[in-house]
């Protein structure tokens, strides 16, 4: 049985941490900082790194690859189309990878960097989404398009709804007060609001969502829905917009919010 845990990193980052606690061996996900791995690894000696898993080039989820590599030898998977560094398998849409006995799907979703990369673990519906998908959220466009990353969304968000979302960032919050403004009447997202102010408020992680959960609270998997089209309406002016024009008006919004 595979246990999950997140190794917090820099100011909001999260590294995923998978356990095999039969062969004590582990995997890690964007892991940007080597320190808060090679203390775990200290602390359970006789643990075995057996993989990295990196989702994109960005140096907060690649900064620690080289040296976890060097100290354990794992092997580093990541995105065929990016640069990261010490990478032993290149990874395309559809492939499958074996991890800790597990096998993971590659998705690619391009949008917060052109060459991103998802990995789905069917049997468990586990996501590791990196920073396209947030909780309540998602990636800024550094290298695509708005058109691309509401298509990348929308595979993700049509996984199955048990599906658990393990992003890389605490972002939450601030995430669903921007969600609360845009559909101030859904009342899941200010009962959401309410559960995350909360743990936050006594450091607890916000981590893993659910596909369910963000297809009810998150407005950048809702930009078909009437009241969040009404909302970018309200505020640009009202005229016909397709989901991805209005994915783009919220996306800017967002990043002034």
């Amino acid at each position: 049985m595979i246990k999950i845990d997140a190794l917090p990193a820099f100011s909001d980052n999260y590294i995923w941490l998978l356990q095999d606690p039969e062969q004590r061996r582990c995997a890690v996900v964007d892991p940007g900082d080597a320190a808060p791995v090679e203390a775990w690894l200290k602390a359970h000696a006789g643990w075995q790194l057996s993989d990295i898993l990196i989702t994109h080039h960005h140096f907060d989820h690649i900064g620690g690859i080289e040296r976890l590599k060097a100290l354990s030898g794992a092997r580093v998977l990541g995105p065929a189309k990016e640069k990261i560094p010490g990478r032993d398998l290149a990874l395309s849409e559809g492939e499958q990878v074996e991890v800790l006995g597990h096998s993971f799907k590659v998705i690619e979703v391009p949008g917060h960097t052109l060459g991103h990369i998802a990995y789905y673990q069917a049997q468990q519906h586990w996501l590791f989404c990196g920073d396209t998908l947030f909780a309540a959220g998602c990636g800024r466009l550094f290298e695509g398009t708005p058109q691309q990353m509401h298509d990348s969304l929308g595979r993700l968000a049509a996984l199955p709804e048990q599906t658990l979302v393990f992003c890389t960032h605490e972002y939450t919050l601030s995430n669903l007060r921007f969600a609360a403004t845009v559909e101030p009447h859904n009342a899941q997202i200010r009962q959401r609001l309410e559960q995350v102010s909360a743990w936050r408020a006594v450091g607890q992680i916000s981590l893993p969502s659910s596909l369910a959960l963000e297809r009810a609270t998150n407005p950048f998997l809702r930009s078909a829905e009437a009241a969040v089209q009404e909302k970018i309406d309200e505020r640009e002016g009202p005229r016909q917009r397709s989901s991805s024009q209005v994915f783009a008006a919220l996306r800017a919004w967002k990043d002034n919010f």
